[in-house]
C-alpha cells in the first residue's frame, strides 16, 4: 500500500533540475526516444520512471496525485507552483518524484567546479600533505641508523605496509565520509554519530588484524633470501605492528572526522580536502609511532621478555567486541563482509614495496628520505581523484547500473587526459600539481641537507620523470578501476583507494629505485 508525503526537505538539488536521494533518480514518465545520444533504458515502478540509463528531459509537474497505484498531474495555472512528493513502497526502499523546468540534462557532471576551483581546494590540502611525507621522509632518513633497524631489518618491509595502511584505512573512510556528506547523509545529528562510532570501530579492527597479518608478511619475506628466523625479532615486529597501526588509525580516523564534518557545513567539497589530510599526517604519525615502539620493546625485551606477547595478545583480545559492534552498525556492516579483501591486498602489494626498500636502502644511501615522498605524493592525488569519481557516480545511480555515457572498458589514455569532460579536467589539474609541489619537496629536503646531500640537476629530471610516470598510470587506472568496481555492485569507497595507494607505493618505490640506479652511471657517490 503506497503512502503519499510532502517532502519538506529534499537531500540533494542539481541546478534546480533534479532532485536526487541515495543515488536513485525518479521523474514523470518522460523519455526523449530522438535522443540518440545514449541508451533509453527504463524500469516503470508504480507509474514513475526510474531512470537508468540514458539522456533524460525534465517537466514541470503541478499538484502531482497518486490515484491507485498511477501517477495523474492536475493543471494549475501557477508555473511556479512546482510540488515535490516522496513515494515509499510497502519495500520502504524511498522515491522521488520531480519537479522542474524543462530541460536536458548531463548526468555526468557532479557539480559545476571549474579547473581553478578544484586547483584551489586541492593545492592546499596537498602541499600540506605533502610536507607531512617529508616529514616522514626525514624520520625515516634519521632512524634507518637506530640500532633496531639495522639488527631487525625487516621493520624495512613492515613500512611501506603501515604506512599504506593510511591508503588502506584513513583514506577508504575519509572517501566513505566525504560521499556520505556530498548526498546529505550528514544532516541528522543521530545518522551522523552512528556513522562516526561505526568508521571509527570499523577502521580498530582492520588496523589490528591487517597490521598482525603485515607482520607475519614481513618476517615471511625476510626469512625467505637466507632462511634465518628470530622468535624475538617476530615478537618485536608482531606487537610494534598491531600497536602502531591501532594508535595511527585511531588518531587519524578522528582528525578525518572532523575535517569532513568541518567542510561539509563550510561549503566545501570534503573530497578534494579529506584525503590530502589523511595523508598529511599518516605518513609521519605512523612511521614516528613505528620507530619509537620498535626500539623501546627492543630495549626492554632484555629484561621483560613477556611484554611483547602481552600487548599483541590484548589487541587481538579486542577483535570479536568490535566485530560485534560493527555488524550492528548499519553504515559499516557491508564493509565489513565485503571490505577485508582490498585492505589484505593492499597489504601485500605494498609489502612488494618493502622488499624494493630493504635492498635498495643499502644499495642507495639518499634514496630513504624521498621514499615516503614520492608514495605520498602519489597516493593523495589518486585518492582525490577516486573519491571525486565515486561522488560522482552516487549521485546519479547506484552500484551495478552505469550511468549514460560511462563505459567499465579500459578508457582511450587520449579522453582520460585530454578531453573536456570533467573528470579529464580534474586529471590534469592533479598530473599537472605534481610537478610544482615535487620541486618544493626537493629543494626543501636539500636545504635540510638530509640523506643525498647534494640535489643535482640530473637528479631532479630523473626524480621528476619517475613521479610523473607514477602519478599518470595511477590517474589512468582510477579512471578505470572505479566504473569498473561500480559495474561489479561493489562501493569504490570501499575497494579502489586501498588497490591505488598500494599500487602506488609499489610504482613509486620501484620507480625511484630505477632513478637512483640511472644517477649511479652519472655519479659514483650517489
Amino acid at each position: 500500500m503506497l503512502e503519499e508525503t510532502k517532502i519538506k526537505t529534499v537531500p540533494r538539488v542539481v541546478d534546480n533540475q533534479i532532485f536526487l536521494l541515495n543515488g536513485h533518480v525518479y521523474n514523470t514518465v518522460i523519455n526523449d526516444h530522438n535522443n540518440n545520444n545514449g541508451a533509453t533504458n527504463y524500469a516503470y515502478e508504480n507509474g514513475t520512471e526510474k531512470v537508468q540509463s540514458g539522456n533524460i528531459k525534465m517537466k514541470k509537474i503541478q499538484n502531482s496525485k497518486l490515484n491507485n497505484g498511477n501517477l495523474s498531474n492536475s493543471s494549475s495555472d501557477d508555473d511556479d507552483d512546482e510540488n515535490v512528493y516522496e513515494i515509499k513502497p510497502s519495500n520502504d526502499e524511498t522515491e522521488i518524484l520531480l519537479s522542474g523546468n524543462s530541460t536536458e540534462i548531463d548526468p555526468h557532471i557532479p557539480d559545476h567546479e571549474t579547473w581553478y576551483a578544484v586547483a584551489l581546494q586541492v593545492f592546499i590540502p596537498f602541499m600540506i600533505a605533502g610536507f607531512g611525507t617529508v616529514g616522514a621522509g626525514l624520520v625515516l632518513d634519521y632512524v634507518q641508523k637506530w640500532r633496531v633497524f639495522k639488527e631487525i631489518p625487516e621493520i624495512y618491509i613492515l613500512v611501506p605496509a603501515l604506512l599504506g595502511l593510511k591508503g588502506n584505512l584513513e583514506m577508504t573512510l575519509a572517501s566513505r565520509l566525504s560521499t556520505q556528506a556530498n548526498i546529505g547523509n550528514m544532516d541528522k545529528r543521530k545518522e551522523l554519530i552512528s556513522m562516526v562510532t561505526g568508521n571509527l570501530v570499523l577502521t580498530q579492527l582492520q588496523a589490528i588484524v591487517v597490521g598482525f597479518l603485515a607482520a607475519l608478511v614481513a618476517l615471511v619475506m625476510g626469512w625467505i633470501p637466507d632462511g634465518n628466523f628470530s622468535i624475538r625479532h617476530a615478537l618485536i615486529l608482531c606487537s610494534s605492528s598491531v600497536s602502531t597501526a591501532s594508535l595511527a588509525s585511531l588518531a587519524l580516523g578522528i582528525i578525518m572526522i572532523f575535517v569532513i564534518v568541518s567542510s561539509h557545513y563550510c561549503k566545501i567539497n570534503p573530497d578534494n580536502v579529506a584525503t590530502p589530510i589523511a595523508a598529511s599526517l599518516g605518513d609521519l604519525t605512523t612511521l614516528t609511532i613505528l620507530a619509537n615502539v620498535c626500539a623501546i620493546l627492543l630495549k626492554t625485551m632484555e629484561k621483560h621478555y613477556w611484554l611483547p606477547i602481552i600487548i599483541t595478545c590484548l589487541f587481538l583480545i579486542v577483535i570479536p567486541v568490535w566485530i560485534v559492534i560493527s555488524y550492528r552498525n548499519n553504515y559499516v556492516r557491508d564493509v565489513l563482509y565485503y571490505g577485508w579483501s582490498p585492505v589484505i591486498a593492499g597489504m601485500l602489494i605494498s609489502s612488494a614495496g618493502g622488499l624494493i626498500l630493504d635492498f635498495a636502502v643499502v644499495q642507495f644511501r639518499g634514496l630513504a628520505v624521498f621514499q615516503p615522498v614520492i608514495n605520498g605524493v602519489g597516493g593523495n592525488l589518486v585518492a582525490v581523484q577516486a573519491s571525486r569519481l565515486s561522488t560522482a557516480l552516487h549521485r546519479q545511480t547506484k552500484p551495478g547500473i552505469m550511468p549514460a555515457g560511462v563505459k567499465s572498458a579500459c578508457p582511450n589514455p587520449l579522453s582520460v587526459y585530454f578531453s573536456s569532460k570533467w573528470d579529464s579536467v580534474t586529471t590534469r589539474v592533479l598530473l599537472i600539481m605534481a610537478i610544482p609541489g615535487h620541486l618544493v619537496f626537493i629543494y626543501f629536503i636539500s636545504r635540510m641537507e638530509a640523506g643525498y646531500n647534494f640535489v643535482t640537476v640530473t637528479f631532479t629530471i630523473l626524480y621528476l620523470i619517475a613521479a610523473l610516470i607514477q602519478v599518470a598510470i595511477l590517474l589512468y587506472l582510477a579512471q578505470w578501476f572505479v566504473t569498473f568496481v561500480w559495474k561489479h555492485k561493489r562501493d569504490p569507497d570501499n575497494v579502489c583507494i586501498p588497490y591505488l595507494t598500494a599500487i602506488g607505493d609499489l610504482l613509486g618505490t620501484g620507480l625511484l629505485a630505477c632513478a637512483f640506479i640511472i644517477l649511479s652511471v652519472f655519479d659514483k657517490n650517489v
